[in-house]
């Protein structure tokens, strides 16, 4: 079986080769038209070339295994290759409203606009579709340096959809016999500005993955998963907690299991507990499971037929993502709750 991280190294390596070639395309449109909110796009493609390229080392490091200098594997990396990646996309909005601003009261000549939209619209369809498929893919499988290069690639998009609205009014101008050229570097300052936001984000992402920010969504997943899977055995599940590390997820989780369970059987629901999580999220899950005997309380909400019974059973306690990351067993109050925010 085909790991997720293989696949996310074979697929940024796609976004690297298109980075080159877009690059080369629209060089070629500035070379054509001599329009200089084409250059600026062609500048930025430079910064997504990098960008691609910097992925694409991460997500190599992020596939290799555990070692003894990093247990929980190099998953991490990826964190900070989007946070670079994030820093590029400011600095290629920030060079676009540069350069706009400065072609809006030093304006060039334009020629051949015909073959340049043509291009930049063609790189721009090529970007698009390509970086909606890795942001897709990257929030499966828990990729923030796939994802983000997906953000990048969609950025650029943004900016070429500009210059290409832009370019078409000034063609348009250009044919009546009016200079429209101002609106070439207005439409572009605005697209840079939006590009800036979307860098932003995926920073403000990154600093929230650093710092182990709960991803309730992944929470959800996680109880929908013991839920489906859940049998008698698993009297109680408590103390839910989830690190993120690239795309590998460590799970560590309190389980209540019959105090009179032998030892090898504990083993066996440990590993019950691992495939269940397995068959929904891959080979990214990483599980540390802690075992706890029950006690008497648990007997109100465990139907299992035991000869060790103290209490009747009531009712079948309903898991829920809140009540998983409780740190109590639910037997006794739990008062805590996930706030979303």
């Amino acid at each position: 079986m085909v790991k997720v991280t293989d696949e996310n190294y074979s697929f940024q390596k796609v976004i690297a080769v298109l980075g080159v070639t877009l690059m080369a395309v629209k060089f070629l449109a500035y070379h054509l038209t001599g329009s200089v909110a084409i250059l600026t796009d062609a500048t930025e493609s430079i910064v997504n070339v990098v960008a691609a390229f910097v992925g694409l080392f991460a997500l190599y490091l992020s596939a290799q295994p555990a070692d003894r200098s990093h247990p929980f594997g190099h998953g991490k990396v990826e964190i900070v290759s989007a946070t670079i990646e994030g820093v590029l996309i400011v600095v290629a909005g920030a060079l676009i409203v540069t350069e706009s601003v400065r072609s809006f009261f030093e304006p060039g000549e334009i020629t051949d606009l015909d073959i340049g939209l043509v291009l930049v619209a063609l790189s721009a369809l090529a970007n698009y579709a390509v970086g909606r498929m890795a942001i897709a893919r990257g929030r499966r499988s828990r990729s923030p340096a796939l994802e983000a290069s997906g953000r990048h690639l969609c950025s650029d998009t943004y900016s070429s959809v500009g210059i290409l609205v832009g370019l078409a009014v000034v063609y348009v101008a250009m044919h009546m016999g009016y200079d429209a050229r101002w609106l070439d570097s207005s439409i572009a300052v605005l697209f840079g500005a939006i590009i800036m936001v979307t860098g932003l984000r995926v920073m403000r992402q990154c600093v929230d993955d650093a710092m182990d920010r709960a991803d309730f969504g992944l929470v959800s997943d996680v109880t929908d998963a013991i839920n489906e899977y859940r049998h008698d055995d698993w009297i109680d599940v408590y103390n839910l907690r989830l690190l993120k590390y690239g795309p590998r997820m460590h799970i560590d989780v309190h389980v209540v299991l019959p105090r009179n369970m032998q030892v090898s059987d504990l083993g066996m629901e440990v590993s019950e507990l691992e495939e269940a999580l397995e068959r929904r999220f891959g080979d990214a899950v990483e599980l540390s499971m802690v075992t706890v005997p029950c006690r008497d309380y648990n007997c109100r909400y465990c139907s299992r037929n035991c000869f060790e019974r103290c209490a009747d059973f009531e009712r079948r306690v309903v898991w829920t993502a809140e009540m998983l990351c409780c740190d109590k067993p639910h037997a006794v109050d739990c008062l805590v709750t996930m706030r979303r925010e």
